[in-house]
């Protein structure tokens, strides 16, 4: 799934936080049935990937950021340890408006991997940018477009800001994280799962409210 040449090659930046970007990671002719297996989401948010359907190819690349190999290119390059730490698979479909809001991870996650999965992007919006402060959604000192095949890798620190501007519509990003503990990966899966079913409830009203 993953070209592990071009992931062992990657150059890592240390300031102000720790990541790489790098784009075309996913081989390209698998990029095709990963667009037709990726799971349908109507709405804005993170969806935990048990909550989904997807297709076969869409499941071998959860699979492949679960794997001992991908597990160990991310140790040597964060010079951290990994094993036995639990995982988390989010994924999205869909940006509103109100998403991209200058943040930090959570200090429960190790490392925050983004996987950007939409074949073109050319907006000014939603193109993720890597901040120097959380105030400036101006000051960035790398912006991705989120086109498919890159990913960004960073370090979860007090200072990996980072938000984009604003946009609305399909947007597709597979976030995969370390985690702390188990503790916080069962609480992590079941805060978005509430968020998800309220998601789709306020979804179901909208439709219903304008009779589609």
């Amino acid at each position: 799934m993953f070209n592990y040449h071009k992931l062992a090659e990657v150059t890592i930046h240390d300031t102000p936080f720790p990541y790489f970007i790098l784009p075309h990671v996913i081989h390209k002719e698998q990029l095709a049935e990963i667009h037709q297996d990726y799971p349908r989401i109507d709405y804005s948010g993170s969806f935990p990937v048990q909550e989904l359907k997807y297709g076969k190819q869409f499941d071998v690349l959860v699979q492949a950021l679960n794997s001992p190999a991908f597990q160990q290119v991310i140790e040597e390059k964060f010079h951290l340890t990994l094993k036995g730490l639990p995982t988390m698979t989010t994924v999205r479909g869909k940006c509103s408006l109100k998403d991209g809001s200058i943040h930090t991870d959570s200090v429960t996650k190790i490392i925050t991997i983004l996987l950007y999965m939409n074949p073109t992007w050319e907006n000014p919006g939603g193109q993720l940018r890597l901040l120097r402060n959380g105030s400036d959604i101006e000051n960035y000192f790398a912006e991705i477009p989120p086109e498919e095949g890159t990913m960004l890798a960073f370090k979860v620190t007090e200072n990996s800001w980072h938000g984009h501007l604003p946009f609305a519509g399909q947007r597709r990003v597979v976030q995969f994280n370390w985690l702390t503990s188990q503790f916080v990966a069962k609480k992590e899966l079941i805060r978005h799962r509430i968020s998800a079913k309220i998601k789709k409830i306020k979804h179901i009203g909208r439709v219903k409210s304008i009779g589609l």
